[in-house]
């Protein structure tokens, strides 16, 4: 919405507020910069993508690209950032408002992240490529100082304070911490069918939370 100034008041105009052009320009071209990144990775994986290769794919200059995402590394953390994060919606979907049996729950979250993961492309490029040993976009989503890593674990830590609001920090803290940690582990190498590592963790986490 638009808005100006009225004796000191602001008043809306009821008129969408539009970037200047500028803004706009480089909001579209970062998207177009993330989209050729996206397809390239999916295409031949990460450790053969160049910020060369991208801004040819996206049409738009290589020092450009330098000056948005600052360097290769910039623009890996920006790509599965945006994808990760589209992820973890799906997750707190599961989550939220979630089951009413709280092990119900958690288990569901864990399955939906070991069976949708292989859905996105490029979640399934970077873990493919994993198992085999390579792919150095792998770090962004296991990284313990990693925003990603961060985000899942903060999502899982604030259900967990709800569904368990007498439970100290710390141990709110323990428990989310190890479900990430043992979900993504998983997610790489599997051991179990989702559904059966699904229950063993949610089992085994809370168990230890609902501990005397």
């Amino acid at each position: 919405m638009a808005a100006y100034q009225n004796g000191g008041a602001e008043v809306s105009t009821g008129e969408p507020v539009t970037d200047p052009p500028r803004v706009a320009w480089r909001k579209h071209m970062r998207v177009r910069v993330l989209d050729a990144a996206h397809d390239l990775t999916c295409d031949a994986g990460w450790d053969q993508v160049s910020l060369s290769a991208v801004a040819a794919r996206a049409d738009v200059s290589r020092p450009s690209v330098y000056k948005e995402f600052g360097s290769r590394a910039g623009l890996g953390r920006a790509l599965v950032i945006r994808e990760t994060q589209q992820f973890l919606g799906g997750v707190a979907d599961t989550l939220y408002p979630g089951l009413p049996d709280t092990r119900d729950c958690l288990e569901a979250a864990i399955r939906h992240v070991l069976t949708e993961a292989d859905k996105q492309p490029l979640i399934r490029a970077v873990i493919a490529a994993a198992r085999k040993g390579s792919d150095s976009l792998l770090p962004y989503l296991t990284a313990r100082a990693d925003p990603i890593f961060d985000a899942g674990q903060a999502l899982l830590r604030d259900w967990l304070s709800k569904r368990y609001p007498a439970q100290d920090s710390e141990s709110i803290e323990v428990a989310a911490d190890i479900t990430v940690r043992m979900t993504i582990s998983h997610l790489i190498l599997p051991t179990k069918p989702p559904h059966h590592t699904a229950s063993r963790l949610a089992t085994a986490v809370l168990t230890l939370l609902e501990s005397p």
